[in-house]
Parts: C-alpha cells; structure tokens; sequence
C-alpha cells in the first residue's frame, strides 16, 4: 500500500522484508477510494530497490486520455506487470465529495494495453515510437455465485488480454477448486488466490460488513472470537490457507493490511518458498 503522504520509507522498508520471499509485490492504486501516493511511483521505487513490482492501475478517477499516458509512462519506466481494475466506488472512501470518471473499465483498460503492445495509436493509428511490453492482469472473485456471469466475464477479460488472474480474498479451498477447475483452466488463464489476513474477531466483522463480495464463514469467526491472542490465530488460518490454495491455484497473494510485516512469517508457517 502506498503511503498516504509525500515519504516512500515506510512503504519501502515493508517492501524491504518481502525481497528474496516473493515474486513480487502488488502496489494498489487508490484502493477503497483513499487518497495515497500513486502506484508509478511506488512501483518505479520498488525497482529501483530489487523488488518486482505488481503495479494496479484504476479506471475509476482518470479519463481515458490520462490512463492512456499512465500506460505508456509505466512502461517506459520499466514497469512491466499492471493489474487492470474498474475500482471501489468513492462512496466508500473519505471524500465522498470526489466525482468519479469510469471512461473505462478493466475490459476496456485491457483492450487499450493489448493495442499499445501491437503498437496502434487510439487517433493515428500506429505509435509513433515503439510498441509496449506490458503483462497484464485482472481482478478475479472465485466467491461469486452466479457462475454463468462470473464466466462470461472472465472469458471478457481473458479475450481483451488478461494473462493472469489475481482474485479477492478466499475463505473457503472449494470456492477456488470449483473457480479453477470450471473456469480459469478451461480458459487456460492462470490464478494468484488471495489470502487475506484477518488480524481479530472485530476485523472479521468489519471486512464481513464493508468489503464488497467479503463472506468470512462461521467457522472461522469463531476461531477469532475464541481465540486467547487473535492475531496469531489470524497468522494461522492464513497460513493454513495459503498451504492449501498454493496447491489447487498458480500462486497466491498475501494481503496483510498494514500488517505487512507479517507476510514472511505466514509463508515460513505455510511451507511455501520461492520455488513454487
């Protein structure tokens, strides 16, 4: 997550724990509708200090001219992973006030990037410099469902460029087993889960009630609730998740809310190393 104001050394330094125990990094792009330093410039940051960055790109509050040039700006850069999303809706951040754009989708942004790396121009038909070399992903919610629709709209994604799948957090293995085995392998596209990690009983409740798509079973609600130090036992169901979803999907991705610091000692607990 970027920082929420002008220093990157909190941010770099969380990066700094992750180098040599990850692929990469996902940097977020004004993620709930929060306003934080942009993800170009973290990512550029990150690659300047060794880190493989996982750059998101929101369609939400730029029109299509300025997401246009973030595309290029980031490859130029060096810059080569962008995660396309729509993203959150203003009403759930804290400046409610703010008009969103949403010229594009993450469909749309999909098409625009696979243009860029065929070298077209949106206006004059061909780039006048060379084309880009993007990787491009999308936003994935195994917990959906209506599997008729989820379908329909990754084989959406997949047909404008998405290469992988980066999903919302899981909390249940079968709700991925049944999203690998009836969608993404069929469509031959790869899978990130998400493992999210739930830090207290009072946490569970919040995401439960504010994050869209969010459905944290009963079961491990209870275990939070019982739990005599939560936090650890968060550490442990995340573990345990991540030790099971890295066998069933392509990768996995951590997400640990200002609770980064924790991530390498959920992969030591799940036995995962970079090999995988």
């Amino acid at each position: 997550m970027p920082p929420r104001g002008g220093s990157p050394l909190r941010s770099l330094n969380i990066a700094q724990l992750l180098k040599d125990k990850v692929h990469a990094v996902n940097i977020t792009d004004g993620s709930r509708a929060v306003m934080r330093m942009c993800s170009m410039a973290m990512s550029k940051l990150l690659l300047e200090n060794g880190i493989e960055p996982v750059m998101q790109i929101s369609c939400r509050d730029r029109n299509k001219i300025a997401l246009q040039s973030d595309i290029l700006g980031a490859n130029a850069l060096g810059i080569k992973n962008i995660l396309c999303i729509t993203g959150d809706s203003v009403k759930s951040g804290d400046q409610q006030d703010a008009k969103a754009v949403h010229e594009f989708e993450s469909v749309k942004l999909l098409r625009q990037i696979q243009d860029f790396n065929k070298g077209i121009d949106p206006s004059l038909g061909e780039l006048a410099d060379k084309k880009t070399l993007l990787f491009t992903g999308a936003a994935a919610d195994p917990n959906c469902r209506n599997q008729r629709s989820l379908k329909n709209r990754i084989s959406k994604k997949k047909e404008a460029g998405a290469k992988f799948l980066q999903t919302q957090m899981v909390m249940k293995k079968e709700h991925l087993k049944e999203f690998c085995e009836n969608i993404s392998k069929p469509l031959e596209i790869p899978v990130i889960a998400g493992v999210f990690l739930l830090k207290s009983y009072k946490n569970a409740l919040f995401i439960n009630k504010y994050v869209p798509g969010a459905n944290i079973p009963e079961n491990i609600l209870d275990r939070l609730k019982n739990a005599k130090e939560p936090l650890k036992e968060g550490i442990e169901i995340a573990a345990e998740q991540a030790h099971d979803f890295i066998n069933i999907a392509d990768g996995i991705h951590l997400m640990a809310v200002k609770a980064e610091h924790l991530i390498p000692e959920i992969i030591e607990k799940a036995g995962i190393n970079l090999e995988y």
